[in-house]
């Protein structure tokens, strides 16, 4: 297959299936999915017109993806006004959906993007940002996990653990990007919390409750971004982080540490302070500890960088920084960061502005370039 071919016939499709009527970042991701199937097909079976062939396939996958959406919203309309109706709880398959996606036959991170794209109605784009990997790779993925299952019988129901993942990549996206699924993936944890007594899935009840507490307090009225040491905590939903500890306690008491469970309990050491000056950032780093050796996540070797910095001043958060690789998604904005606590304005002012370009979406971006403007008026 001819890879300039392909780069240059790409806009042409995208703009005519925007065109037709499809919004731009559903016209992208139906294109990303028809080239996927453009590097499955082409190499054995040529087409005579490539632009007609790619134009034919990306509005049949852009068809089925909008046949999906309506139908997933008709299901949760219907479920809204039956509940309104009746008050009498009603059968909700969504859950049931998840845990069939995380097929036996596929791979626990194919299993996870499937549903997310298949059930969560995350974009590929969303999805590959939840990953840290490129959006083509992503897309690649979700076409192979799409091939492996057709023609597969669901009668084998996926695990526990990779439905955990899909709801937590499910709350994650619906918390701090576009799609507002938040509260469903809460609705679908506490019907899993109900029906299977784990202390993981516990864990991740309690650790979205406490997150979800502090969603009001995280924008200003003109969307802006509020770091947690400057949240209104008045603003902070007190039932909310009231149950997820007491449900948090519950879990640790049962001695089956898992990443859920300690994430949480993070997040409870947050919540437990009333002002930012007085959170306990020395168990913090404890609980970081802990989530390190059961997860081996360089994500979590960044945050720990962060706690680090916080109970033992910012050279150690920096000692603890430079042993990371550089490249990590947000791994400049924490530097920044740090580097302004060890009073060097000049370097954080640079990190703030490289951080910035990097920045996974435009709030976080005028965030970090706010935080960059304001250092070099300090500089003078």
């Amino acid at each position: 297959m001819d890879d300039v071919l392909i780069r240059s016939l790409t806009p042409h499709v995208l703009g005519i299936l925007v065109r037709r009527g499809a919004d731009f970042a559903a016209a992208e991701d139906a294109v990303q999915d028809a080239l996927v199937e453009a590097v499955r097909v082409w190499p054995a079976d040529p087409p005579r017109d490539p632009k007609g062939w790619l134009v034919m396939v990306a509005w049949r996958k852009f068809l089925d993806a909008t046949r999906s959406d309506v139908a997933r919203r008709r299901r949760e309309g219907l479920l809204d006004e039956e509940r309104a109706a009746d008050p009498t709880p009603a059968v909700d398959d969504t859950l049931q959906l998840y845990f069939l996606c995380a097929h036996s036959s596929l791979s626990p991170s194919s299993a996870v993007a499937l549903t997310l794209r298949a059930v969560g109605g995350l974009t590929t784009r969303q999805i590959a940002q939840a990953y840290l990997v490129p959006e083509a790779t992503m897309a690649q993925r979700i076409s192979r996990a799409k091939r492996t299952v057709s023609g597969v019988r669901f009668d084998q129901p996926g695990d526990v653990a990779t439905v955990l993942r899909v709801l937590y990549l499910v709350f994650n996206e619906g918390y701090s990007g576009d799609v507002d699924l938040a509260a469903e993936a809460i609705r679908l944890t506490r019907q899993l919390a109900a029906a299977v007594d784990h202390p993981e899935v516990a864990g991740l009840l309690a650790l979205m409750l406490l997150h979800h507490a502090r969603r009001a307090a995280r924008t200003a009225p003109d969307g802006s971004l509020v770091p947690l040491a400057e949240q209104d905590r008045g603003r902070w939903d007190t039932e909310s982080i009231a149950e997820g500890v007491v449900i948090l306690q519950r879990a640790l008491a049962r001695d089956r540490l898992g990443e859920f469970q300690a994430q949480a309990a993070i997040a409870a050491l947050h919540a437990d302070a009333l002002t930012a000056e007085e959170t306990d950032w020395v168990q913090i780093v404890e609980w970081y500890d802990e989530l390190e050796r059961l997860t081996d996540s360089p994500v979590v070797r960044l945050n720990r960088a962060v706690a680090v910095g916080e109970a033992d001043g910012p050279h150690a958060g920096l000692a603890a920084l430079a042993a990371l690789d550089d490249s990590l998604p947000r791994h400049a904005a924490v530097a920044a960061y740090l580097h302004e606590r060890d009073g060097d304005v000049a370097t954080a002012a640079r990190l703030y502005a490289e951080a910035a370009l990097k920045a996974p979406n435009l709030a976080e971006r005028e965030h970090l370039t706010r935080q960059a403007a304001r250092l070099n008026v300090r500089r003078g």
